[in-house]
């Protein structure tokens, strides 16, 4: 029965990376576009949390396809299951999130003449994070990819920061009408209420991501060196996030330990109560080497708490320096410290920075106006309303900001 419905309902496809980033980035937008009457299907790498996205009524297919591998056969053989998967579901709209899904499934989409498709970059991956020298060959050999597969294409791309966004139209690929730019992935603010500072006697200095080496790990504990001699136990730094074993800038789990073990820093793992994890923080720190829009800076911003960051893109456009918190160059330990500092003996300085969070978040990051700006993209993309959000087809406007 619910098979015969579902023929009659537009279907929209959305294909990323891996489970787990679908469910905490793109689970929004999905359930909002069944309430409009499409019938919705992921499909991505399994890490086990796939099953759990038929309880929202998204039938789901495992993506056999390795995150960060470059096994030529293997990369093929996901090719081709995708190219399959497209010919049998005919969807009426593809959204592609990520890297490998963007090129994989647009080389289906040309192939098979499939449209309409939006293509969504969440950063523009670890070939450009400037981590490991050795990647100036993969980003020539992506770029030389996207040449060929997008050339004379009429697909749509978003964008989550004007660094990538220009990086992108200076390629060429497509008109310059067919980018698009929405900060961040957004939240729903009541689940991340503005929080009173701790009362702890220490001030505890938070780093929320995957424990990767260009997500600033390292200048993180070189900084906790720097700082934890100085005021021993009145500051604890806190590493929150879980080793990603498929991720080439990964920091060994024995490091990590190593790192318990020395006492300057402490490794807490992955958490899954983000709102109350951030909560009991005083300073939440993000020294990366690139972002798209890093929604741990979102997060903090709407929990009232101030942030040091880096200067990359994604993460500069996170934070007004000064307002919101500080902005230091990327790899500088010593200036990560130095402004770390300037929180630790501050309070007031705190206080004024996180009320100042929360006000952005407010303003620019709600989860109803990622959804609608969203939702007018995939209007654009198929030639006519997508849903009753926002503004009707052909009165749009190009470029999206929720960061104003």
């Amino acid at each position: 029965m619910t098979s015969n419905i579902n023929k009659t309902k537009p279907k929209l496809l959305i294909v990323v990376n891996v489970d787990w980033f679908f469910l905490s980035h793109r689970l929004p937008i999905a359930i909002a576009a069944m309430e409009k009457g499409y019938s919705v299907t992921v499909m991505s790498v399994d890490t086990g949390k796939g099953k759990s996205l038929e309880q929202y009524g998204i039938e789901f297919i495992p993506l056999p396809m390795t995150r960060s591998g470059m096994n030529i056969f293997s990369e093929l053989r996901a090719v081709f299951f995708i190219y399959k998967k497209y010919k049998a579901l005919k969807p009426d709209i593809i959204h592609h999130v990520a890297m490998k899904p963007v090129m994989y499934g647009s080389i289906c989409t040309r192939i098979l003449g499939i449209k309409p498709v939006v293509n969504a970059l969440s950063g523009m991956g670890y070939a450009f994070s400037d981590a490991n020298k050795n990647n100036f060959l993969i980003k020539k050999f992506i770029i030389a990819i996207y040449k060929i597969i997008f050339r004379n294409s009429d697909c749509k791309f978003l964008l989550q920061n004007n660094d990538d966004l220009n990086t992108l139209q200076s390629l060429k690929l497509v008109p310059d009408d067919n980018f698009y730019l929405i900060k961040g992935s957004g939240i729903k603010l009541a689940d991340f209420p503005l929080a009173p500072e701790p009362e702890s006697e220490n001030v505890r200095i938070l780093l929320p991501a995957r424990m990767l080496w260009d997500k600033g790990v390292g200048e993180f504990y070189e900084a906790a060196k720097i700082l934890k001699p100085k005021y021993g136990d009145k500051v604890a730094f806190i590493l929150a996030g879980g080793v990603d074993l498929y991720n080439r800038a990964l920091i060994p789990e024995e490091t990590l330990k190593a790192w318990n073990e020395e006492g300057f820093v402490e490794w807490i793992g992955h958490q899954t109560k983000m709102a109350e994890t951030l909560a009991s923080a005083h300073i939440i720190v993000l020294p990366s080497y690139r972002e798209g829009f890093p929604k741990s800076l979102i997060e903090a911003s709407a929990v009232g708490r101030p942030i040091v960051t880096t200067d990359v893109p994604g993460c500069r456009e996170a934070v007004v320096e000064g307002g919101n918190g500080f902005i230091v160059p990327k790899g500088d330990a010593r200036e990560l410290a130095v402004e770390i500092e300037k929180l630790i003996v501050d309070k007031k300085l705190r206080l004024k920075m996180g009320a100042v969070g929360r006000q952005i978040a407010e303003r620019d990051y709600t989860i109803e106006n990622v959804i609608q700006e969203t939702f007018r993209i995939y209007s654009h993309a198929m030639g006519k309303d997508f849903s009753a959000f926002g503004e009707q087809s052909g009165a749009c406007k190009k470029t999206y900001s929720t960061n104003s």
